[in-house]
């Protein structure tokens, strides 16, 4: 099985939906949204299994940042790892984010120097941007271009900061 984690779901996805919209890419082995124990309330994210690497990596290039429910979701591999999960050499952090950044603008902005793992801008409780974002490379090398060749840059009008 190939394993991708899909966040920033919203509450009323469930599994036939999730199922559904990760068909697209090809043969979904099973999926899961997690839920509190107690409630059974979605947790706002899930695992979507496929049969095969390639399906899933289709997925991948194609679903990322897909309206679900209104809601654009995250899709990035499952880290089962947690040594990788802990690099913090290949993550960033990114200040002075304009408003109308979402993750998608800033997934676009630092894909250019690297396989992207995450890739998330902060949101308060309405889900407007906190003005900062965090992009986790799969090297380090990719972190460090991305950090010299982005801080200090302008982004939709301001000046971000990237360390």
């Amino acid at each position: 099985f190939a394993s991708l984690y899909v966040g920033d779901l919203h509450p009323d996805c469930g599994e036939a939906l999730l199922y559904e919209a990760f068909s697209q890419a090809g043969n979904v082995a099973s999926c899961r949204v997690c839920r509190d124990s107690a409630t059974r309330r979605s947790l706002g994210y899930a695992y979507v299994n496929y049969y095969s690497v390639q399906d899933a990596e289709k997925a991948l290039q194609t679903l990322n940042y897909m309206n679900i429910k209104g809601k654009p979701c995250r899709v990035m591999w499952s880290q089962r790892d947690p040594d990788k999960r802990k690099n913090t050499n290949s993550n960033l952090f990114v200040k002075g984010l304009d408003p109308s950044i979402d993750n998608k603008a800033l997934h676009d902005t630092f894909s250019q120097f690297g396989n992207i793992l995450s890739c998330k801008v902060s949101t308060n409780n309405s889900g407007k941007s906190r003005g900062f974002g965090f992009v986790h490379y799969e090297t380090e090398e990719a972190a460090k271009d991305a950090m010299e060749k982005v801080n200090g840059m302008q982004i939709a009008g301001s000046t971000v900061y990237v360390g």
